[in-house]
């Protein structure tokens, strides 16, 4: 029996839709799991939280925009992203689905699952140890046959409400789940029924009210089956709710695990919790899942800065423009004279005007803003173009490829860029040739108390809008404090970089001492990269700075940088080849050289040389060089710019003189 159990895999099921119409029109004509979350879809977050728990083989099930999904998954795979690595995805599609239940009815049917398994959905985003949770299930499960499944619930944030909040019953030394029951999102609701029978036969009960319900499950092979026999369970809820009530005549139980406070666990189920979901990302609490750390690559591409800036590396600010805190701008993005940013997810390639206000709003790739706009809690789709001086506020939606006249003033709307062609037609206004109403029914009576027959799925699926957020919870551990002036703290990637940093320093001092061979050395940065899961990018720009710090303690090197370069390289050679290979880990290279030189005085100075020297010993190549150079900020990297300037148009002369010496020999 143990070594089946040893062989057991550890299996996931990843729900890939919502089936409710909360991110419409969004999910009109893409899947839930791909849209972008902190321009991260929310399939690489569930994937790759999911990896990191040591989850073997994942079952994907999609019912909407299915080839969509299967098309993502490959390309992330050929990329080689991290969590492809040590995880299988078997994708299974069904679009007659309409529900939780029929989906995992369908997989039961298919006789996939061969054990315990996780279960959850791709809107779950979450950091927690999930291989934890299993184990703690399968102790559980030894000690009770009937255990069917454990739920997991996190402490929630007090007056703040989403419809994942539930109020439940347990058993104190068992952790035996008792009662459950879904809190309303625009209800407070002031008595709760609970069965008699709970507390007198109970010897020790607890109740947890405003618990965060993450929607995060462990099964036993006991649960497919349930669904399969019991047509009316139709979501999680209903699975919860009937082996309550049913508890002896189905032999079943549920039980509860709770997250830990530095364990973060959230469903992104309407547009407010999109809203805090992606708040919790900036700010940090979802670490490592956060922007500086490269989700599911290896390859970081946003600077960490002060108040919580993310800044990708080929972004354009113009002089004036002002990002105030909690602020993500994705690649090729501008911003220019005069604008104001703050609280906001800029995606690819967007082009924010002059004199704007942007303010709680999360705009995907392409899109364009006019001078003169002012953006307060709006979501805006791909590719939008919004007029100048338009005013957008209250929770405006704006599908993909809308465009809005100048001067548009909209509050509280959603809009399309095509006529609805079904039931909403008849309620659909025109705002433009391409920005048309969705009608939403919970605008109409979002201000009626909420009627006491309402069900727990509609309460779960309520489409609420982004509003302004009254949220009294700690700073993240993984933040720094607004106390610390001008001097940002070191987060835990920090810590874990400068650890891995001194033991790859001290490895190479000693094997240069001692004149060892550099093989044992690579074996040596190798395991402590596994050690401190520092990625690809990470090992090779610490590798570097390593070696530069070196370079820095040796006795010449004042006298004479790159003699003393030649040196280290010429034991160190192998070293450095091994890692500072491909265009990518040459730019970690140059970026490696860029801080150092910020921090010694001596490769400060002799930038332009070191640089030199490696274009020469074709560690890095011209196309780098100039790549890199053109990438440097013009104010944080102005001295190295100036440094480097003489060697650039050098570099770009040569290239000149080979294409015409190219040209005259045709």
């Amino acid at each position: 029996m143990n070594r089946l159990e040893e062989k057991e895999p550890v299996q996931a099921i990843l729900i890939g839709d919502g089936f409710n119409d909360c991110f419409i029109p969004f999910t009109a004509r893409k899947p839930l799991s791909l849209l972008p979350l902190v321009n991260v879809p929310l399939l690489d977050y569930s994937l790759e939280s999911l990896n990191r728990s040591g989850v073997e083989e994942v079952i994907l099930f999609c019912s909407n925009h299915v080839d969509q999904v299967k098309a993502h998954v490959k390309a992330r795979q050929s990329a080689g992203c991290s969590w492809s690595i040590g995880m299988s995805v078997t994708i299974v599609s069904s679009e007659g689905c309409r529900c939780m239940g029929d989906a995992l009815r369908d997989l039961d049917a298919k006789g996939l699952m061969r054990g315990n398994f996780l279960l959850m959905g791709v809107d779950t985003v979450t950091n927690a140890n999930l291989a934890a949770i299993l184990e703690e299930h399968k102790r559980t499960a030894k000690a009770d046959k009937g255990t069917a499944m454990t739920v997991v619930f996190k402490e929630g944030v007090p007056q703040q409400r989403t419809g994942n909040e539930v109020m439940i019953a347990m058993d104190k030394n068992s952790k035996r789940l008792l009662f459950h029951q879904r809190l309303k999102p625009l209800h407070k609701e002031r008595n709760f029924v609970i069965p008699l029978e709970i507390l007198t036969q109970n010897k020790d009960v607890t109740l947890q009210h405003g618990l965060v319900d993450p929607q995060i499950a462990v099964c036993s092979n006991t649960a497919l089956p349930l669904f399969s026999d019991n047509f009316d369970f139709l979501t999680r809820d209903d699975f919860v709710r009937g082996l309550l009530i049913n508890e002896e005549i189905l032999a079943s139980t549920i039980y509860v695990s709770l997250l830990p406070s530095e364990e973060y666990g959230l469903k992104v189920n309407n547009w407010q919790s999109y809203q805090i979901v992606s708040k919790d990302v900036t700010n940090r609490y979802v670490y490592p899942l956060v922007p500086d750390m490269g989700v599911c690559g290896n390859v970081l591409r946003y600077s960490f800065c002060r108040n919580n800036i993310y800044r990708h590396r080929n972004i354009r600010l113009a002089r004036g423009s002002v990002l105030k805190a909690d602020v993500v701008i994705g690649k090729g993005s501008e911003v220019a004279e005069n604008t104001v940013v703050e609280n906001s997810v800029l995606g690819g390639g967007c082009k924010i005007g002059k004199d704007c206000r942007i303010n709680n709003c999360y705009l995907m790739d392409g899109v364009e803003i006019g001078d003169g706009c002012v953006l307060d809690h709006c979501i805006v789709g791909d590719r939008v173009r919004v007029g100048a001086n338009s005013e957008l506020n209250n929770g405006c939606v704006l599908g993909e490829e809308v465009e809005l006249a100048k001067g548009t003033k909209l509050s509280k709307v959603t809009l399309q860029a095509s006529n609805p062609e079904d039931e909403w037609t008849e309620g659909s206004k025109k705002f433009g040739e391409r920005a048309y109403t969705v009608p939403d029914a919970n605008d109409e009576n979002e201000d009626m108390p909420d009627s006491d027959g309402e069900d727990d799925q509609n309460t779960f699926n309520h489409a609420m809008r982004l509003c302004r957020l009254e949220r009294k919870q700690a700073p993240s551990v993984y933040s720094s404090s607004s106390e610390e002036g001008e001097s940002r703290a070191m987060s835990p990637v920090q810590e874990d970089a400068n650890i891995f940093l001194t033991e790859v320093l001290e490895s190479l001092k000693r094997g240069y001492s001692e004149k060892s061979n550099p093989d044992y050395l690579i074996l040596e940065i190798n395991s402590s990269r596994y050690a401190y899961n520092m990625s690809l990018s990470e090992v090779n720009f610490y590798v570097v700075k390593a070696i530069l710090q070196l370079l820095v303690l040796q006795e010449n090197a004042a006298k004479n940088v790159v003699a003393t370069m030649n040196q280290l390289l010429a034991y160190f050679g192998s070293v450095f080849k091994n890692y500072i290979r491909g265009h990518d880990a040459m730019m970690d290279c140059l970026k490696a050289l860029e801080e150092t030189s910020e921090q010694e005085d001596l490769i400060g100075g002799k930038i332009a040389q070191l640089v030199h020297y490696l274009y020469e010993k074709d560690y890095v190549t011209e196309e780098v060089i100039l790549k890199w150079y053109n990438e440097l900020d013009d104010e944080d990297g102005a001295t190295v710019k100036k440094s480097l300037a003489k060697l650039v148009d050098w570099l770009m002369q040569s290239s000149e003189e080979e294409e015409d010496d190219d040209d005259d020999d045709d």
